[in-house]
């Protein structure tokens, strides 16, 4: 480079890169080193040694604060680079499953709802509650939803731990408002268990699963892009209830829709875990995945848990099993902490550590 003409830092190879692996690049980077990225400081008012078979010159000694003036120059715009890669990787990802689903969900034929969908393992009634196990295990639906809406709607919530950015907590708003909505419309359902009324249960369980979606775009790719697409998750979440519905209105329920819906939210969470995170305890994403697949697995051994003892059904424990999995996400959001950029950490190690020549 020749006179005061500026070079901005060449961008990174295009391949997976950890911070711990970002701070060793930055620190030691031959370009940070030797004043490539600064032609401002010239190079030759610095003691060097030719390197055989090298043209590039090395230096022997360089000032502390020439050293931490240059990090402070190259670290923001190695961070950015690596941010916009991991967007487009992020975006790329996320492209390709939301297409794999739709696929494979248009290649499978008719999924027809059971006939016997409605007739539960434990039709006891108490209190003159018609399905009781059914309908009061629905409870914690409702407790751990206004337990979330107060802790995201309170003033303070976001000065507790900063979890939040600006417009970011929306997507869990509508979060647990499906699982309040959950607790009314399946507590209806299962008190007479028809098509009509199934559908009061399905509606508010979509508002959850796609704004999980919503949240799970705003937090890892784009603020902007999941704002954006959370009404239009929403509705095409509860669009796939309808789509059911009429199709059993016309004597050939179609249960692909709604189940597309169920399994492209939960493998949109697992594909978070290997996004990067703005947060700690992205971790936890996995526990409520798992805690869904617990709860599918005990709606379908309804009759055998029954059959053991005739205590509990499979489908009342799967109803607390989908609650625990909302109060995974309530204490994510309670004790997770914005995770600091890589830039801040490193130079306070620059300024703890001294200079190598």
């Amino acid at each position: 480079m020749v006179g005061s003409r500026t070079r901005s830092p060449p961008p990174l190879l295009g391949k997976w890169i950890s911070r711990s692996h970002l701070l060793r690049c930055c620190a030691r980077s031959r370009k940070v080193r030797t004043g490539i990225c600064f032609p401002a400081q010239r190079r030759s008012a610095l003691k060097t040694k030719p390197r055989i078979g090298d043209q590039t010159p090395v230096m022997e000694t360089v000032p502390p604060e020439l050293v931490q003036s240059r990090i402070e120059y190259f670290l923001p715009h190695c961070w950015e680079a690596v941010k916009s890669m991991s967007q487009r990787t992020s975006v790329t990802l996320l492209l390709i499953l939301t297409a794999a689903v739709a696929l494979i969900f248009l290649l499978l034929p008719r999924i027809p709802q059971p006939e016997a969908y409605h007739l539960f393992a434990d039709r006891r009634s108490l209190l003159g509650i018609s399905n009781f196990g059914d309908v009061a295990s629905n409870l914690p639906f409702a407790v751990i939803g206004m337990w979330g809406l107060i802790f995201l709607l309170r003033p303070d919530s976001n000065q507790v731990n900063g979890s939040f950015r600006r417009g970011e907590r929306w997507p869990y708003v509508f979060v647990f408002v499906g699982l309040l909505l959950t607790a009314f419309g399946s507590s209806y359902y299962h008190l007479s268990p028809n098509n009509s009324r199934l559908v009061w249960d399905r509606l508010p369980m979509t508002i959850a699963f796609m704004s999980m979606v919503a949240a799970i775009i705003a937090e890892r790719i784009s603020l902007r892009v999941g704002l954006w697409l959370l009404p239009i998750l929403i509705l095409l979440g509860m669009g796939s209830v309808v789509q059911w519905y009429a199709s059993e209105m016309q004597g050939s329920g179609d249960l692909r829709f709604y189940a597309a819906v169920q399994v492209y939210s939960a493998l949109v969470l697992l594909l978070a875990l290997f996004l990067p995170q703005r947060y700690t305890r992205g971790s936890d994403l996995a526990l409520v995945v798992g805690f869904y697949a617990l709860a599918k697995a005990l709606e379908a051994l309804d009759k055998p848990i029954f059959a053991v003892g005739h205590i509990v059904s499979g489908h009342t424990l799967k109803h607390l099993a989908g609650a625990a999995a909302g109060y995974c996400i309530l204490r994510m959001l309670q004790k997770r902490r914005p995770i600091p950029g890589p830039s801040r950490r490193c130079l306070q190690r620059l300024r703890s550590s001294p200079t190598r020549t």
